[in-house]
């Protein structure tokens, strides 16, 4: 089992590395090259900059039973599909029984965005967040 964290805007890289070090798990981030990581354990896989090159890297990477950490519903659609595990940063472990309804709410989201009106965004990042995803990553690590 392998960590395939899409980590670009990931802000829970740390929590990560921290629990995958405890376990001894294999993490590999995947960055495009406006972004640089060096945790001293990770290992960072480096794309291009060129639209869904980090999530056709991991996607492609991803292996019946890895964990994938990522906050785009379509890679974690796919990792479900290889046989992964998903998670979000937030801590939303996604699921075959809530996945189609993420992915309805985001279609509609872009058409809202594609008429010109607007969407509100995610709520600022609090510390609850954080202790709310690790705690869920640890269950998704106890549940192999």
């Amino acid at each position: 089992m392998n960590i395939l964290v899409d980590a670009d805007a990931c802000p829970v890289k740390q929590i990560i590395v921290k629990i995958a070090k405890e376990e001894k798990i294999h993490v590999i981030m995947f960055i495009d090259t406006s972004h640089v990581i060096d945790d001293g354990y990770s290992e960072v896989v480096t794309v291009d900059k060129a639209r869904d090159s980090v999530d056709f890297a991991l996607v492609n990477k991803v292996q019946k039973g890895d964990i994938v950490v990522t906050q785009d519903y379509g890679v974690a659609a796919m990792a479900l599909a290889k046989g992964a595990r998903a998670i979000n940063q937030n801590g939303i472990v996604y699921s075959d029984e809530n996945m189609n309804k993420l992915l309805f709410e985001r279609h509609i989201s872009q058409k809202v965005r594609r008429s010109g009106n607007r969407v509100s965004g995610p709520s600022k990042r609090t510390k609850e967040h954080d202790e709310r995803f690790e705690n869920a990553f640890k269950q998704l690590l106890s549940n192999t």
